[in-house]
């Protein structure tokens, strides 16, 4: 079984809509993976249908029974983070706000406090409307862990592919090179990074070249909107090739790329050949690769 993360050291140089044509290309012989989880949107192109959904638990949160609470407001005084209010003549927790450090749970005289599990978002098993397994997740509105998270997504979708015999796991993975890009270099047999021909492309490209190197990982590259600033593809090739990381494709700034978007279409359902042809290499070349 061979996993593949797509990813990129910023946001809008467009890695999902690549590793959503990629997803397609694979057809029934990849399970794909969307763990953007802050910003999930893979599915929008995708239109999946939910088989299943799980609640992601992680953390806790505070919550005072008023029935038991005798008013000294040491939970408040106490919280550091400023979650517990006094509102109405009761204790309130902002469940926003509350890190779930327990605190107030340990600290309170009369046991009216609890710390429940905290529902940070769920994550789903569905098919898309190509016929590959679909796993996805919705991070919660003001919810951390997104890391673990991520993980969960993973997990599940290697549990996935070994039941069913499935080759490969595509995996979208969030941009940038915080905690959730780190969760996704787990078990990963190849990074494909997606950059685009500006200097903040560039600049972000380099930190997270540094992470592959970190995680001894092995990748390639693709140069979308290659055509913007020609210089700065120029470097960009010159960058990977001296960090040994093979630059396999540049993409054209193309209007049409845009367009088959906007129209909630994948871009293997586009009009534009070049674009095909395009990501129809990329996919051969990932499939073949060590």
């Amino acid at each position: 079984m061979k996993e593949i993360v797509i990813m990129s050291g910023k946001g809008g140089t467009g890695k999902t809509s690549i590793a959503a044509a990629l997803g397609v290309l694979a057809g029934e012989s990849a399970v794909v993976a969307d763990c953007d989880v802050d910003a999930a949107n893979m599915h929008l192109l995708y239109q999946p249908e939910e088989l299943q959904s799980q609640p992601f638990i992680s953390g806790k949160t505070a919550i005072i029974d008023p029935e038991l609470c005798s008013g000294c407001g040491i939970c408040m005084d106490k919280c550091r983070f400023e979650a517990i209010t006094y509102e109405e003549g009761r204790y309130r927790v902002d469940e926003v706000d509350c890190e779930g450090c327990s605190v107030c749970y340990h600290l309170c005289p009369d046991s009216a406090i609890k710390m429940n599990d905290n529902r940070a978002g769920d994550w789903f098993l569905s098919k898309s409307r190509f016929g590959n397994w679909f796993v996805h997740a919705r991070l919660g509105i003001g919810q951390e862990n997104s890391g673990k998270l991520v993980s969960k997504v993973k997990t599940e979708s290697r549990k996935l592919a070994e039941a069913e015999n499935i080759p490969y796991i595509l995996v979208d993975g969030p941009p940038g090179i915080g905690c959730p890009v780190i969760s996704s270099f787990s078990g990963i047999s190849h990074v494909l990074i997606v950059t685009e021909a500006t200097q903040a492309g560039l600049h972000d490209l380099k930190r997270l070249v540094e992470l592959v190197h970190f995680f001894k990982a092995r990748a390639s590259c693709v140069i979308n909107k290659s055509d913007l600033n020609e210089e700065t593809a120029e470097e960009i090739e010159k960058f990977c090739s001296e960090q040994d990381i093979e630059l396999i494709s540049r993409i054209p700034f193309l209007s049409s790329f845009y367009e088959t978007l906007q129209q909630g279409k994948t871009l293997i359902e586009g009009d534009d050949l070049l674009i095909t042809e395009k990501l129809t290499e990329i996919w051969e070349y990932l499939k073949n690769v060590e």
